[in-house]
């Protein structure tokens, strides 16, 4: 089933991601976990318009591939970065940042995560309305 207002959807939705490290609602359909193949999972991950993730980290970095909608990527202390389809965004490892959907938009991005023996992501706190609000100024 496609997202709301995306008929362009390539994967199905999955299940909805858990408010403890998302705001608003997405769905995060896991199409590669991790094996014996590689230390990496792939997933297809659906924003609805103004969902987030908390403020976060990867151990060894993440890349995230825009398939549609409107979204942004910031990086702590940095201006954010709007993103549309066919956007390419390559986090490097411990830096701290979110990524959702602009307040009119849904969002997707498949999410390429490297894992370590520390795991593929170090949740911190949500992004607060304040920080959300200044985008788009």
């Amino acid at each position: 089933m496609a997202a709301p207002g995306n008929t362009n959807a390539i994967f199905p939705k999955g299940e909805k991601t858990s408010p403890d490290y998302f705001t608003g609602t997405a769905w995060l359909n896991l199409l590669v976990p991790k094996d014996e193949t590689g230390n990496y999972s792939v997933s297809d991950i659906v924003f609805e318009p103004g969902a987030k993730t908390n403020w976060h980290t990867h151990p060894a970095g993440q890349i995230l591939l825009v398939t549609d909608g409107k979204g942004y990527y910031q990086e702590r202390g940095k201006p954010a970065r709007s993103l549309t389809k066919g956007d390419v965004v390559v986090i490097p490892s411990l830096i701290e940042h979110w990524h959702g959907a602009a307040r009119d938009s849904s969002f997707t991005h498949i999410a390429i995560s490297n894992f370590t023996e520390k795991g593929a992501v170090d949740w911190l706190e949500a992004v607060t309305d304040e920080e959300y609000n200044r985008l788009d100024r």
